[in-house]
């Protein structure tokens, strides 16, 4: 028998989460399955911070339960992306996901397709994420604009000095506003010393 969790969310706009609940329970008892958790959330729907989400996606990543239904996807996400990724982990976690309005059950063959296409748009929009960084920065670098840190310049003779009057790396460090370890190379970078030509 399989566990069950089951989420709901209710905006300040619907107060009435118990017509979701009931909705959840009989489906839960039509498929046989056990409700081990309910977990809800009284939030609009495009707040980041959702306590109950939150508490059953940690209970996902510890087993407590095998499916999770929902009233409709858009009680479960604030955006698609948010979707994407909460679907994409449950189906990491081998955690079945099914929707009572939108009808979708990714323990059956057109669920399980649905993961994989919603999988695919999500790498997609990932790829072109990147893409657009990638066109951004080069579109930066041919308009002669710096891209990344700026390059440390450092006073190599200063630091010398003050490690020739006995200064620790640590104060060195302090002193010029760099790490320890910059200091460490900038002591070991020193130039050649040509030896002088005898006449």
């Amino acid at each position: 028998m399989k566990r069950a969790a089951l989420y709901m969310r209710v905006s300040t706009l619907d107060q009435h989460p118990e017509t979701q609940l009931d909705d959840l329970r009989q489906m839960a008892s039509q498929r046989g399955y056990t409700i081990v958790h309910e977990y809800a959330d009284r939030i609009s729907g495009v707040k980041a911070k959702r306590p109950g989400l939150d508490a059953m996606m940690a209970d996902a990543r510890h087993g407590r339960f095998d499916v999770v239904l929902v009233w409709a996807s858009d009680r479960i996400a604030r955006s698609v992306e948010h979707f994407l990724d909460v679907l994409d982990e449950l189906n990491r976690l081998n955690i079945e996901y099914v929707s009572f309005r939108e009808n979708i059950d990714t323990a059956g063959p057109l669920g399980r397709a649905i993961v994989v296409i919603i999988g695919a748009i999500a790498e997609l929009e990932r790829n072109l994420i990147i893409e657009r960084v990638r066109a951004g920065m080069r579109r930066a670098r041919l308009e002669g604009r710096n891209i990344g840190r700026q390059p440390l310049l450092l006073d190599n003779a200063a630091i010398q000095r003050d490690r020739g009057q006995g200064q620790s790396l640590g104060q060195i460090a302090k002193g010029h506003r760099i790490s320890a370890a910059t200091v460490w190379r900038a002591l070991n970078d020193k130039p050649t010393q040509h030896p002088e030509k005898t006449a």
